[in-house]
């Protein structure tokens, strides 16, 4: 057993209290690795709080433990461990760490982003890694964890999600052979398939219609600008526009993707996508967001929606010549 493994299965034991805290706007691998290690804890006899800012989307809701994720608590809250998954820094957790109370909990950080700011007392960053479930194959693999269907369904659910169906560059033979041990266990691969990645709720798809309405491609960028009022007209009031900047990135001849959506609160959400060779995780990282080479994204706070879509179509466009430049 390596120090880290030992060092993550102490502090397990000793803890009496446990929170899981995954990151705002969550996607698959999200509440994937947070319904993983809720099992894995119940599996090891300590039960443990599962948290996220923002509820669980509907399509995950197939998962074990996803309708026992909670939302931040009013009042102040106290643990003494905290597992974060997936999750780059400490402001990605939201008011579900903002609203912790003293004294401060030993911190378990496990993920797989690039721009991780290594913030845990304990960190498992593995940045090869397709999705942070693939972390938690391999740490808890020998530690006595029965892989059942419910527990392989949430490790499969990640895999899936964050490789968009095994079509990213960073999915290699390793992630390929762990699916397959995940299938073998029950987990339901079409079914994952299809909830994560196919599936759209029809103001989603009308939130879209806007997008596409708005879109404008220039020097290999494809990008879009949805205002609060475009968003509120849709009916949409999901945290991501999930997946039209992968759309925009599938366009013939475009490098990257970006879409800026005003949140109707000061803020705007702003997603990335690219293709190889192109990197998104340095413009996101340079607002403040955080991601993969290939994904990423970022919120943007107290800017009009105009000067923050000419701030980002700017250090894209920069971006993409830098590249094209080597």
């Amino acid at each position: 057993m390596d120090s880290v493994t030992q060092a993550i299965e102490e502090a397990i034991k000793q803890a009496d209290k446990i929170l899981v805290v995954t990151h705002v706007g969550p996607d698959g691998d999200a509440i994937g690795s947070l319904t993983a290690v809720g099992q894995i804890l119940l599996q090891l006899g300590k039960p443990a709080t599962l948290m996220c800012d923002d509820n669980v989307p509907e399509r995950f809701r197939y998962l074990p433990l996803a309708d026992q994720v909670q939302r931040p608590l009013d009042e102040k809250h106290q643990f003494d461990l905290l597992i974060a998954v997936d999750c780059g820094d400490e402001q990605r957790m939201g008011q579900s760490f903002a609203k912790l109370a003293g004294p401060a909990p030993v911190i378990i950080n496990i993920d797989h982003h690039i721009t991780n700011t290594k913030f845990g007392d304990i960190n498992v960053i593995d940045t090869t890694a397709v999705s942070t479930t693939e972390i938690l194959y391999d740490l808890f693999a020998n530690a006595g964890i029965t892989l059942n269907r419910g527990l392989a369904m949430s490790l499969l659910t990640g895999l899936v999600t964050d490789t968009l169906g095994f079509r990213t560059s960073s999915t290699s033979a390793k992630t390929l052979k762990i699916a397959s041990v995940l299938v073998d266990a029950g987990a339901d691969l079409p079914m994952i398939a299809q909830q994560g990645l196919a599936l759209r709720k029809k103001n989603t798809i009308l939130l879209w219609r806007y997008g596409l309405e708005n879109m404008r491609l220039e020097d290999g960028l494809a990008w879009t600008a949805i205002t609060a009022v475009e968003r509120e007209a849709a009916g949409f009031n999901g945290a991501s526009s999930n997946g039209l900047s992968n759309l925009l990135s599938d366009i013939e001849d475009v490098a990257i993707g970006a879409v800026l959506m005003e949140m109707g609160d000061g803020r705007i959400r702003v997603g990335f996508r690219s293709r190889p060779p192109y990197d998104v995780a340095q413009i996101a990282m340079n607002l403040g967001g955080d991601g993969h080479a290939n994904a990423a994204g970022c919120m943007l706070e107290n800017i009009p929606l105009d000067k923050a879509e000419a701030m980002v179509v700017s250090m894209c466009k920069e971006a993409i010549h830098q590249q094209d430049a080597m």
